[in-house]
């Protein structure tokens, strides 16, 4: 276990928690910083860590997200991706909401999204992490302990089990990209990488998690019951 290690990787989960959402400031300015740290880790290879140099505005960026992700986004979430059904769903919800709980983590504030968002995960990792490196600085060995089990807990049950499924889909989804233009699709770049680096993180934690290849996935079925009338798009639209 080592404190500066556990802030570094933090560091690398913050970044792509903020780049995974709708921009509201340029993240690929940011990104060789993120990609540095994560490349001194040894958690992507350097092909995935090389941003070639890509000169848009954020208001461009921000076009990139909406042509890549769409209006609903369904691919930045764990449980639209996969499941039998949406009982599954459910239980799946409620199982990410406990770590969540377990560690005082609460989704919410200025920008609010679902807890299986792929920034919400993205961000608990990020604070699992700073905690570990808390009870390092203070000797607290055991607490330390605890902070990486959970940290393995839910890399295998969650965030790893399907976060290599977000850029095989956006593949799927786009026109070919011969991989050395693949950063001329910024998501499709940022995705990638972001599982590149939380799988080898995974790896490093001595997980092997289970997934589906992406030719075995296919969206979680909707559920007959739901009806949109309660949502408040439906009034603006009005």
């Amino acid at each position: 276990m080592n404190a500066e290690h556990a802030i570094r990787r933090a560091q690398v989960y913050s970044f792509l928690t903020g780049a995974c959402l709708y921009p509201d400031s340029n993240w690929l300015e940011d990104f060789p910083a993120a990609a540095a740290i994560a490349t001194e880790l040894n958690l992507v290879p350097g092909d995935s860590a090389a941003l070639p140099v890509i000169n848009i505005s954020l208001e461009e960026l921000q076009s990139e997200y909406r042509q890549t992700f769409g209006l609903a986004g369904s691919q930045c979430y764990e449980t639209e991706i996969g499941l039998p059904h949406e009982f599954r769903q459910s239980q799946e919800m409620a199982d990410i909401a406990g770590f969540y709980q377990a560690f005082g983590f609460r989704t919410g504030g200025a920008v609010r999204e679902r807890p299986d968002h792929l920034a919400a995960e993205l961000e608990f990792m990020s604070v699992l992490a700073l905690k570990e490196a808390l009870a390092l600085a203070h000797g607290n060995r055991e607490q330390a302990e605890i902070c990486q089990d959970a940290q393995r807990k839910f890399l295998n049950d969650h965030l790893a089990r399907w976060v290599g499924l977000v850029p095989a889909s956006l593949t799927r989804l786009s026109p070919p990209i011969p991989v050395d233009a693949i950063w001329t699709k910024p998501y499709l770049g940022l995705t990638r990488f972001c599982a590149e680096f939380t799988l080898a993180d995974a790896r490093r934690l001595g997980v092997q998690p289970q997934h589906n290849s992406p030719a075995e996935i296919a969206p979680t079925p909707f559920n007959p019951d739901f009806s949109c009338e309660s949502c408040p798009a439906i009034e603006e639209l009005g």
